[in-house]
């Protein structure tokens, strides 16, 4: 009996930190020290919970491609401020602003998003404590 205890106990610590783990806070994955303009072409998008993806192919000064990933809010979120699938194609310009992942790899946390037709929408995750994080948070104890 407390085999089966000890095994369901673990199946259910198992389903409930994998989902977990996919999200997180500006801080795990983000340097709020390092902040980066991206201009580059849409090559893809992912409109996925909790986060979205968008790919840029961005041309540096000496003419080389490199992609990035940028990382959203979720497609609820993004709606919510007024962008939609149907504002961008792939192919479509974008200015992205945010910051550089801790990790160096070519991922940031896109802050605010310009779009083709010049509306800048903000990118940022509510809530994630990132800069310009406008989600209400509960005050710090005093010491």
């Amino acid at each position: 009996m407390k085999l089966r205890a000890l095994v369901l106990g673990l199946a259910l610590t198992a389903s409930v930190a994998a989902p977990a783990s996919a999200h997180h806070s500006f801080a795990a994955m983000y340097d709020a020290n390092r902040p980066i303009r991206l201009v580059g072409r849409l090559t893809s998008v992912e409109w996925t919970n909790p986060h979205s993806y968008f790919h840029l192919e961005v041309r540096d000064a000496q003419g080389r491609v490199t992609t990035w990933a940028c990382e959203g809010a979720g497609p609820g979120a993004l709606s919510r401020r007024g962008f939609s699938r149907s504002d961008i194609s792939v192919g479509d310009t974008l200015v992205v602003d945010g910051y550089l992942a801790k990790s160096g790899g070519r991922i940031i946390d896109a802050r605010r998003i310009t779009l083709p037709d010049g509306r800048s929408v903000s990118g940022g995750t509510p809530g994630d404590g990132g800069p310009g994080d406008a989600a209400p948070r509960a005050p710090r104890p005093q010491a």
